[in-house]
This record gives structure tokens, C-alpha cells and sequence, in this order.
């Protein structure tokens, strides 16, 4: 079997060939007001800057603004939440870049963005049938899927890890679309699971653990799990398992392009229904 290899990059590309237009006929645009959209950076590291260098790129080709604020990863909690309520009262849409440093508390500053400026859909007081838009990677995953001619409805589905960027999100948000979900995580299940599912999507982080033998022939084969292996970036999926999917997904390349133009169709659309 001869894997479709996704190309994230293609798809974004075409995503932000649609928003392009969209944002130009904003209101406001006209007389030159750019949209805002706010990130929040605490600390600093390489993989952190290649992220927000991939937004900030994207943003000015879609004429949107970035608004970045750089806060020391020393800096206590007061300080941090101050500087994401300042962003909060001057941009349309914030983003807290993750992760953050080990000693602050992520929730706390994650719950200071409010739902109609929630483009990442992580406030963790609000549930997700509450938000305004959906995770970045949930609708990349399904974006993928509906492109691929992969039927969601009904769909034996496991979803790998249950983590706030993947998991949790892409459980419910293919649940909210029929499929039938369930979910796999170091405390819970097994990778046998993986065997008679026709859809997997992986978010784990944890390099080239899933085989081909731990799937089904045809397997629609999402890989959102992102983590460094011998100085490179890897996904969950051994590469030859796209010797048995009918769906892959590359790491790099595949899901993560199409997660970021998510972000922007999301900021499209918090500042359309606030118009």
C-alpha cells in the first residue's frame, strides 16, 4: 500500500490563500488599521523562537500585526500576568506561546485571555463546547482528514496522549463530529488498542513509538506528536508506517503548517463575530 504523504505546507498555502482576502475586507482595514495579534514570549530558547518566527512571518503576509512582549523566564507570576493583561487590552487576539518555564503556573496565565480573544482555544476555565473557535491542531487534524477523503462519522478513532495542544482537544472535537473516540496515554490503554482503529492521531511527544505492526492496513494516520530525537524534530510514528497507512502525516511538515494557519483562520474569525 502506497501511502498519501500529506503535505501540510501545500494545504496551509491554500488556507492562507483564502484568509488573505478575508482579512483585506475586514472593517477598519480600509483605513489602514492593521489586525493585532498579541504572543506572549516568557523566556527564551531556539525551538520558542523558530515557532514565533513561523507566526510572525505568516502574520505579515497576511497583513496582520504582531505584537510581541518578551518577559524574562525569571520574571514571577504578577509580572507575567501583567504583561499578558497588557496585550489582552491592546490586540485583537492573544497568543501565550508554550510551553512556559517549569515554575509558573501555565493555567493561571492561560485563563487570563479571555474567550473572544482565545485564539489557541486553551483557556482552561472555558469548556470546549463553550469557545468561540477550536484548537489550532484539533481543526488541522480534521482539516487533514476532510482533504484526504477520510470519513469522520462513525469512524473507530483512538486518539494517542491527552494533552491540552492535542489530545483533549482532537478527542472532542472528532467526537463533536461522530466519530467514534477513544484514548490511549501511558496510564491508561494499551497501543494494542491501535490495531482495529481506522483513524489514529498521535500526540504524545514520544519519538517513533508507534509501528507498523501496532496498526491496522488503511489506517488514516494523523501524527501531531512533536519532541527531538538526535537533534532533530520527530514524530510518534516510525516513518515506515507509512508503509500501512492509507493517511500520513510527515514531522516534520504535515500537521504542524496546517495547525498554524488554523491560527489565523481563528483570529479571522474572533474578530469577525466581534465586529
Amino acid at each position: 500500500m502506497t501511502a498519501n504523504i500529506v503535505d501540510g505546507k501545500a494545504i496551509a498555502e491554500s488556507i492562507y490563500t483564502d484568509l488573505k482576502p478575508k482579512f483585506a475586507r475586514l472593517p477598519g482595514r480600509a483605513g489602514g488599521r492593521k489586525i493585532k495579534l498579541g504572543i506572549l514570549v516568557v523566556g527564551h530558547n531556539a525551538v520558542t523562537e523558530s515557532f514565533v518566527g513561523i507566526k510572525t512571518r505568516n502574520a505579515e503576509a497576511l497583513g496582520v500585526e504582531m505584537i510581541r512582549v518578551n518577559v524574562p523566564g525569571t520574571s514571577d507570576m504578577g509580572k507575567i500576568e501583567q504583561a499578558a493583561q497588557r496585550l489582552v487590552d491592546t490586540t485583537d487576539a492573544v497568543i501565550i506561546q508554550l510551553p512556559l518555564p517549569p515554575t509558573v503556573d501555565t493555567n493561571q496565565i492561560l485563563a487570563a485571555v479571555p474567550l473572544e480573544k482565545d485564539v489557541d482555544a486553551l483557556n482552561p476555565n472555558v469548556a470546549e463546547e463553550e469557545r468561540r473557535v477550536h484548537a489550532p491542531v484539533a481543526l488541522a487534524v480534521v482539516e487533514i482528514l476532510n482533504r484526504s477523503n477520510v470519513k469522520i462519522e462513525d469512524a473507530h478513532t483512538v486518539v494517542v496522549g491527552a494533552g491540552r495542544l492535542v489530545g483533549k482537544p482532537a478527542a472532542w472535537l472528532l467526537k463533536s463530529l461522530g466519530a467514534q473516540v477513544s484514548m490511549f496515554t501511558l496510564e491508561e490503554g494499551s497501543i494494542e488498542d491501535l490495531k482495529d482503529a481506522g483513524i489514529v492521531v498521535s500526540g504524545a511527544g514520544n519519538p517513533g513509538f508507534i509501528k507498523p505492526e501496532h496498526l491496522k492496513r488503511g489506517v488514516a494516520l494523523i501524527d501531531a506528536g512533536t519532541s527531538e530525537l538526535n537533534k532533530k524534530i520527530a514524530g510518534d510514528a516510525d516513518p515506515a508506517c507509512a508503509e500501512v497507512a492509507s493517511v500520513f502525516t510527515p514531522v516534520p511538515g504535515g500537521v504542524g503548517p496546517v495547525a498554524v494557519a488554523m491560527i489565523f483562520k481563528n483570529l479571522f474569525d474572533l474578530v469577525e463575530s466581534t465586529r
